[in-house]
């Protein structure tokens, strides 16, 4: 069977480090594979703010963004306590949105504990419909 292979780009444009929560455990006392989808947003929140966003659904009016796709490939475990360094970059830019990418690695153990991708499509809340993405945004991502 054929494994999902998530090819990073060369260059991240971000870096935060998050905590690993008791909530992001799972019945193997290590990060559940669901936890690491959670751990990619809180970083995307926390460069959106860095940026001087909000949130994720407040880049320019009403226009915010969804996720068209998700991808991880997992590579180890990380335990309660452990330090992650999420590292992040943007690339294969459309009028509708981008790609971003996640490296995360186990500042605890100096292990990758995972690699992902979100398809980010900008939307407009009021329209309920795709949007371009704003300028503001684009510029603020293209800038880093």
């Amino acid at each position: 069977m054929a494994r999902i292979q998530v090819t990073l780009p060369e260059t991240f444009i971000f870096t935060t480090e998050l905590q690993v929560r008791v909530s992001d455990l799972n019945y193997g006392a290590h990060v559940g594979n669901d936890a690491i989808l959670t751990l990619m947003q809180e970083a995307r929140v926390i460069l959106y703010r860095a940026l001087g966003f909000k949130d994720e659904i407040s880049f320019d009016d009403s226009i915010g963004q969804i996720i068209s796709d998700a991808a991880i490939q997992y590579k180890s475990e990380a335990f309660l306590g452990d330090k992650l360094t999420i590292h992040i970059a943007v690339d294969e830019f459309t009028r509708f949105g981008f790609d971003m990418y996640y490296l995360i690695e186990n500042t605890t153990t100096g292990k990758e504990v995972a690699r992902g991708k979100t398809g980010i499509v900008c939307f407009d809340y009021d329209k309920r419909k795709v949007a371009a993405i704003p300028a503001v945004l684009l510029e603020k991502l293209q800038s880093l």
